[in-house]
């Protein structure tokens, strides 16, 4: 039955690849909102949306750490994303402790310091695997963008205009920090499943906290886009959506080939050309650190190939 099932399964992941990019678009967002209508009906307290987002994306971040202390290699990890992300939350954490200090604190403090130790594993311990000439992603492209955007639409709450323009930049760097990781998975074409597994927690988190937000709101009938502040022209609450279901879409790509890949028993994520090539920028070349892509073919081969047993 389970064969049975997993056929199934491949004959229309097939199909769905050989349609047009419309179609595919269009089927993307039935599924999110079939996916929405479910969530809405078993799930009774929306907060635990948010619970389940934060717990797959700790589970990422532990397939991180074993990549990082079992396997002693980086590759296939981009530093920039590592590092926009402990920019966000680190803003985000100011924000939490000048604001509220509630769960979500507690739990944005672990993923931050969780964060920083990647990082410092990368730049240091690990850094002779590090693909410095593959993540080539001009984080100054995002982040400047955004510096504005949060200084032209922002919360109108009652907390100091510093705070609320530091509220808006972590919500607009959260939306844009996977971009480098995707460029990295676009550069070299392949993915080895640790970093599949993880960016595949991060695809999953995002859509439950996009979906958090969206429920959030229809729950309230608007009155959680009231609590926000409408901001701006009253544009902050859009963004603030908007940033979301940005996050899930950039993602949504990513989290279909890994299910392909998942289904047909591949260990070893190969991505077609086209994938990601929405976070292409401007890129400068890396000095030093590992850039054979031969070497890394061959290293990810092997790699499938001890799994394998």
């Amino acid at each position: 039955m389970m064969k049975e099932l997993k056929s199934r399964i491949q004959f229309a992941m097939s199909w769905i690849r050989r349609q047009p990019p419309k179609v595919k678009a269009f089927l993307a967002v039935v599924t999110a909102m079939t996916v929405l209508v479910i969530l809405r009906v078993i799930v009774h307290d929306n907060e635990y949306l948010f619970l389940a987002s934060e717990a797959v994306h700790a589970t990422g971040i532990s397939v991180l750490i074993y990549k990082l202390t079992k396997e002693r290699t980086c590759a296939g990890l981009s530093l920039k994303t590592q590092e926009l992300t402990a920019l966000y939350l680190g803003v985000r954490l100011y924000c939490s402790f000048v604001m509220e200090f509630d769960l979500h604190t507690l739990l944005d403090s672990a993923a931050f310091f969780t964060t920083l130790w990647v990082i410092y594993m990368i730049r240091l311990k690990l850094r002779a695997t590090y693909m410095e000439d593959k993540d080539n992603f001009v984080i100054y492209y995002v982040v400047v963008p955004c510096v504005v955007v949060s200084f032209l639409i922002h919360p109108s709450t009652h907390h100091h205009i510093i705070n609320r323009l530091f509220w808006a930049l972590c919500v607009y760097l959260e939306a844009v920090s996977v971009l480098p990781q995707l460029r990295v998975m676009q550069n070299t074409k392949i993915v080895e499943p640790f970093t599949a597994h993880y960016v595949f927690a991060l695809g999953i988190a995002r859509f439950l906290n996009c979906a958090h937000w969206i429920l959030e709101v229809l729950d309230t009938r608007g009155g959680l886009l009231t609590a926000l502040g409408y901001g701006t022209y009253g544009l902050w609450p859009f963004m603030v959506i908007l940033s979301e279901i940005i996050q899930t879409f950039i993602l949504a790509d990513f989290c279909y080939y890994y299910v392909q890949s998942l289904m047909g028993g591949q260990l070893v994520l190969r991505l077609p050309s086209g994938v990601g090539e929405f976070a292409t920028a401007p890129s400068g070349r890396g000095r030093g650190g590992w850039n054979g892509e031969d070497e890394l073919h061959e290293n990810f081969a092997e790699f499938g190939e001890d799994l394998h047993g």
